[in-house]
């Protein structure tokens, strides 16, 4: 099981997410194709947490390979580069949120970028098992 997590905001694209079962992100210069490229070597299973506008918290698992979706939906949620993602049912409840997560989104950004702490893969996954997935 990889040990990697990621924070996913997706500005814009959070509710397309959720509904469809993705992960993603738009792309439209140098740096950030440089982003989806890192996106895309992400390993399969990889916990990846978002947030919704609202301030709910949701955990995921990427898998499958990087694919572009240039429909107007996906550009309109800057959504084009997108990997699948098997999201939680419901929203984690803040205290159940891995405090290394949840400092991540309050640094704020709009980038998916891992967050680097020993114990919050762990963390997760207990969430993850916690939820009955």
């Amino acid at each position: 099981m990889p040990d990697a997590v990621y924070r996913a905001p997706m500005p814009g694209g959070v509710e397309r997410a959720l509904t469809f079962g993705l992960c993603g992100m738009a792309a439209d210069d140098e740096r950030s194709l440089r982003r989806v490229e890192r996106f895309e070597q992400v390993a399969d299973g990889s916990w990846v947490w978002t947030r919704t506008e609202r301030g709910e918290y949701f955990l995921g698992r990427i898998s499958g390979p990087l694919r572009q979706d240039h429909s107007a939906d996906a550009v309109a949620s800057n959504m084009i580069f997108v990997r699948d993602c098997e999201w939680t049912d419901e929203p984690v409840p803040e205290h159940r949120v891995p405090a290394a997560t949840l400092h991540t989104f309050a640094r704020g950004g709009r980038n998916f970028q891992r967050t680097h702490d020993p114990e919050v893969a762990a963390k997760s996954a207990n969430v993850w098992r916690a939820l009955g997935r």
